[in-house]
């Protein structure tokens, strides 16, 4: 009697250590399996938001690029030619209170003026082609001008076309620190993007966690106003025209940004 009594109770304990050993196997295969879940996908959830910055300002500054082109039977001759006009417009434009350091040559070149000779024969007869001869030399110098007071763009860019510029060309109005104004539309497309954040997470019924990624996706510049100005008097005197109206508008910087947030 007593051995059937033992013999039940170990096949109880054989019982219970069998169910806690299924118990530890199930717990462990379920720790495995969420360690694969979370190797296979290790990367938080997250939303991506864009925002636009945008900044008006009126130019504080105009530029234009102005060409003398010269020739000459010899090279010589085409450079002082050049050199002559080039130097009347720049004392010319320093006495217009342009400053040296916004003056600027952009190009200058010198090359071989070429024509073609045609060839006379006799009717009937061979006639070789033509040759190409060297009759001179072409100088030309282009230089680009910043003027700081906008208000005398126009008789100044005038007085230019005066003093012998061959090509006037590319006058824009824009501002001089376009560093500060970028600084200023960034500043309210990051804040446009975060209100975004905010509103997209309330109505996905997430919490923002922390910013993982930025990027600053462009910027662009767009000056209102591009004008060409009139030149001199074909008979080559200076008149008293002192300039066409050059509207200058307002200068628009935009930045736009991407933020990426962790979200739980």
């Amino acid at each position: 009697m007593q051995a059937g009594i033992f013999n039940t109770t170990q096949m109880r304990i054989l019982i219970a250590i069998t169910l806690l050993m299924g118990i530890v196997v199930l717990a462990s295969y379920a720790r495995l399996n969420f360690a694969k879940i979370e190797f296979i996908n290790p990367m938080p959830a997250t939303i991506t938001v864009s925002g636009e910055g945008e900044v008006l300002a009126v130019p504080d500054i105009g530029r234009f690029s102005f060409s003398v082109m010269a020739e000459g039977v010899t090279a010589t001759e085409a450079q002082e030619m050049s050199g002559t006009n080039i130097n009347a417009i720049i004392a010319y434009l320093k006495e217009q209170g342009v400053e040296e350091k916004d003056i600027k040559t952009e190009q200058y070149s010198l090359y071989p003026r070429w024509s073609y000779e045609e060839r006379f024969c006799p009717v009937g007869s061979y006639c070789p082609p033509g040759e190409r001869i060297q009759d001179g030399f072409t100088v030309t110098q282009t230089v680009t001008v910043k003027v700081r007071d906008t208000d005398a763009a126009g008789r100044i860019v005038t007085g230019v076309g005066e003093r012998g510029a061959t090509d006037i060309s590319s006058l824009a109005f824009t501002v001089d620190d376009v560093e500060e104004l970028r600084k200023e539309a960034r500043e309210k497309a990051i804040q446009n993007a975060k209100e975004k954040a905010v509103t997209l997470a309330s109505q996905l019924g997430v919490q923002l966690v922390r910013i993982t990624w930025f990027d600053e996706a462009g910027n662009s510049y767009d000056p209102y106003y591009r004008a060409v100005p009139m030149m001199a008097k074909e008979d080559g005197m200076m008149s008293d025209f002192e300039g066409p109206e050059f509207p200058m508008g307002e200068e628009e910087t935009v930045v736009r940004v991407n933020i990426t947030y962790e979200v739980r």
